[in-house]
């Protein structure tokens, strides 16, 4: 039996792996960005999944700026952004 779905269109996540490949880049480095939160991913127990809408963010990013997209910067600014609700109670700064 077969465990395709048919017509199920593009995946909603990725594995690490397979994100590494479509930004070229090491696995290894990714999976350090990915715990460094420098790069968002979901963590289902001991395993890591990239979403596709993160990819799709980062392409509409890249193509409205027409330059070079930061993912680092953006998870700078996220972490902040959670510190902030942390500290503030969640109220809006």
């Amino acid at each position: 039996m077969s465990t395709a779905m048919p017509n199920a269109g593009p995946p909603a996540f990725y594995t690490v792996r397979e994100a590494a490949r479509i930004l070229r880049v090491d696995p290894a480095t990714l999976y350090r960005a990915i715990r460094e939160d420098a790069f968002p991913a979901v963590r289902v127990r001991t395993r890591y999944v990239v979403p596709a809408a993160v990819f799709e963010k980062l392409i509409a990013d890249a193509a409205e700026s027409g330059g070079c997209v930061d993912v680092a910067r953006i998870a700078a600014e996220r972490r902040m952004a959670r510190e902030v609700a942390r500290v503030t109670g969640g109220a809006p700064w």
